[in-house]
Order: C-alpha cells, then structure tokens, then sequence
C-alpha cells in the first residue's frame, strides 16, 4: 500500500532538507496524542543513522527500530522500519525545489500491514491514522520551519534551560535544538551532569551551582518549579510552591548578574495567576496584580529576577495560562472524562480560562528570546477570549461527545479545596497585548484550530 501526502513550503530546498536533518526534528513531529517514546536516536539522518521508539499498538506498546537510507544531501532521504508494528514501512522524503525561496516536500510511504488477511481489514484504519499523523506533520513542518527561517539571519545561539525534562521544558529544548540551537540543560541528579557537556549540576536548597559553568551563555529560560496541580494544597505543599520558585530564581540571577560574559536575555516562567480572579475584567501586562496565593506566588517569583535585572540582563517574565496539550496539565486529566461522553461545564461556566497552545509556548518563548526590544512581564495565552463553557463545549464538538455532566462549584470545592477552586473557578480573562505589540504571530489562534490539532480531529 502507499500513502503519499505534498506540501508546499515558503523556504528553499535546502533550508527544509537541513531542518529535517537537525537532532529534536524527529520530536517536533510526533503526534502528541499516540504518546510514543524515543529511546535513542542517532545525530543526523545520514545513511545507517538508527531510532529506537515504543509505539502504542491498541492497549500494549510495541518497539519500533528504524534505519535512515539513501540519503541525497538538500534532496531527499529514506526511513525503512527495521522491526516494528508493520509487516514493512519504507517513508521517502522528497524535497524538490520550485524557485529560489519555496520547494515541495513529498512524504511516499509504501507499507504493509501485519497479520496477512486480518491485517488488510485494518486498512481504512491505518490510513485514517496516516491521514491524521501527517496533517499534524505538515502543520508542524510549516509552522516551525518558517519560524526558524523568520530568524536566520540572527546566529545560533548556546541557551540554559532549568525544567527541561517538564512539559514545556522537553517541548522548547527539541524546538531549539532543531532550529540549530545548542542547548545545555540545568540538571539536579549530579551524577548524570559529570563528564555530560551539555548538562550543568544545580542544588537549589543548598545554593550550589558551578558559576564558571554559567560564563557564555547567550540566553538562559528558567522554568523550574514544583508542579501548581501536583498535589492538594496544604500548608506545606503551598510553601514547596513558593519557595521552589523564589529560591531557584534568586539563585540563578544572582549568579547571572555576576559572569564576565552574561547572558543577553533571562526568560523566567511565570504566570497568569499573577492577576488572581478578576472576573470579566480585561486584563493585560499592565494590569495590577491580583490577591491571593497565587498572585502572591507570583509576584515574589518575578522580584526573584531583580539581581540579573540590575546587571543589565534583559528580563523576560512569560506569564503562563492554560497550556493546551494532551501530552500533561489539564488537557490530559480531561480527556478520559470527555472521550467517555460524562464532561462538562465547571460551576458556572462563565468564568475565563486563558489558554495556550503548547507550540505557542514555546514560539514566544522562542520569540522572546530572539526579538530584543521586548521585556518584562509578558501574556502567554491566545487572542481568542475563553471561557469555561465555551472551553467545555468546544472539545466535545472536537471529541464528537456530549457535554452534559455540569461539575458544581461545590463540588469541586470539595473535591479539591484551595487548589480547585483557584484552578477551576477563578476568573481571568488575559490579552496577550505585548506578544501581539512585538509581532508574534500566533501558530494557532483559536481553541477549536488548537485542540484539533494537538488531538489529530482534522
């Protein structure tokens, strides 16, 4: 059987067959909803370049061993499974040029399905799948090729990231990483930092990092931090919030604001819960900080930055709302419930949820980071006004399921106190004006277009 999908892009040639070729490309293009792992994955895609991955095959998960071939350079190269889920899997790229600034890419799978005649009844389900996986794909491709090649001009830069194994930490290294970008990782286990050079040791309760480690960095994006949802919010879970965020910020911009060669730009994770529940409010980096924990946690955590601030560091503070991914946060906790047809509206439903994509996170993180007039606080969540009704009605029109199981205020009160009542019910309604002011220009910019798209319902 063959499978082929075409796809015009505003590059050369060349720059598209490059960022294929770029270790983390492989990652930016795996739907996030088959939930597939990689396990190794060789630096390039030259001939006898091999990935390791597990793929999910119905409830059980099967290894998948692929092998790069035929490799043309700015032309085209092979993948051919190895062993797998296929009886075989031979995926050719194709990159023809049309004139000096746009090519072609092909993708031509030729496949064969397992299992003999049982397997051919899996056909229209298999191509359904490849339907779905390279819409996402191609999505993926002209987005983040034309935000890489938006930037070219600009050298490639040598970035810190503390998080980085987090949700948006493992989003943003392979981003950067493709577009050609070194990346050196803030670890907290020492033993995986020795002899690794591109992880750096860190203790943040005993304020040890290695300063000269630090010198040459060009950019630093911290978003480390103990998980807002991990746990109930006790007392002491409140204080873990806290001081996971203060203490590992102090640390790292005062140790910044120190180096011979500091870096040009520190972007440090903050969020929305900086405005607390404000109701119907319009709210923009401008806008006072609200009352509550949350914004309490926030405001201390972007004083935490003070020290780099004061050395002439550029000081970025992306203010976070609701990431939309199904790969963690929210998104994936309500799934199950959605897909089993008992979701929806929490409480009144009036209240705004501000949400993000996650690879508009990680764009204007990207963007942050390479367009130098922009500083301070910064709102991370999309043009379009969200709110929970609307967020709940949408993704069962995306899931094709009904929306008819309200969660009462009281109920989520009791269910999970403090933290739910701050996640669920409170009210912010964010407008990303700095990030629309400084000419970002948003991947995905609505909830429907966004949650398709990450959950494969083209």
């Amino acid at each position: 059987m063959r499978f082929t999908k075409t796809l015009r892009l505003a590059v050369p040639a060349k720059y598209a067959f490059d960022w294929h070729a770029q270790p983390g490309t492989l990652r930016r293009l795996l739907p996030p909803w088959e939930k597939i792992t990689i396990h190794s994955a060789a630096e390039g895609i030259h001939d006898g370049a091999r990935v390791v991955m597990s793929v999910p095959v119905g409830p059980l998960r099967k290894r998948w061993i692929a092998e790069h071939t035929d490799y043309q350079e700015g032309r085209e190269f092979t993948d051919i499974q190895i062993s797998g889920p296929f009886k075989s899997w031979r995926h050719r790229h194709v990159f023809n040029p049309i004139d000096e600034t746009s090519c072609e890419l092909i993708d031509e799978i030729d496949y064969e399905l397992p299992l003999g005649t049982v397997g051919k009844a899996g056909a229209s389900f298999a191509r359904k799948q490849l339907e779905q996986m390279f819409a996402y794909r191609h999505a993926r491709t002209t987005a983040e090729i034309e935000t890489h090649y938006r930037w070219r001009d600009k050298p490639r830069m040598r970035v810190l990231v503390s998080g980085s194994t987090g949700l948006i930490g493992t989003s943003l290294v392979s981003f950067l990483r493709s577009g050609g970008h070194e990346v050196v990782r803030l670890v907290r286990d020492r033993k995986s930092a020795e002899n690794n050079p591109h992880a750096i040791f860190w203790d943040i309760k005993e304020g040890e990092i290695d300063r000269l480690q630090l010198e040459g960095f060009d950019a630093v994006v911290h978003l480390a931090g103990a998980g807002i949802a991990d746990h109930r919010w006790t007392p002491s879970y409140k204080d873990t919030i806290k001081e996971s965020r203060v203490k590992s910020t102090k640390l790292l911009a005062a140790m910044l604001s120190t180096l011979n060669e500091k870096p040009k730009v520190f972007i440090s994770i903050s969020a929305t819960g900086y405005y607390g529940d404000r109701g119907d409010e319009i709210l923009t980096e401008e806008s006072q900080s609200g009352i509550g924990f949350l914004p309490e946690v926030a405001r201390a955590w972007e004083s935490s930055a003070d020290a780099a601030r004061a050395a002439g560091i550029r000081v970025v503070h992306p203010r976070l709302g609701l990431v939309i991914t199904p790969a963690g946060g929210a998104l994936q906790k309500m799934l199950t419930p959605f897909k089993l047809g008992v979701g929806g509206v929490v409480g009144s439903g009036k209240q705004y949820w501000s949400s993000i994509s996650i690879h508009d996170v990680t764009g204007a993180i990207y963007h942050a980071m390479m367009e130098e007039e922009l500083e301070g606080p910064v709102n991370l969540v999309m043009p379009e006004e969200i709110t929970n009704r609307h967020f709940t009605k949408t993704l069962g029109r995306v899931l094709n399921r009904p929306t008819v199981c309200p969660v009462p205020s009281f109920g989520v009160k009791m269910a999970m106190g403090e933290l739910g009542d701050t996640l669920l019910l409170d009210s912010t309604r964010v407008r990303p004006a700095r990030l629309l002011g400084h000419g970002y220009e948003f991947q995905t910019g609505t909830l429907e277009e966004t949650l398709r798209q990450v959950l494969g319902r083209y």
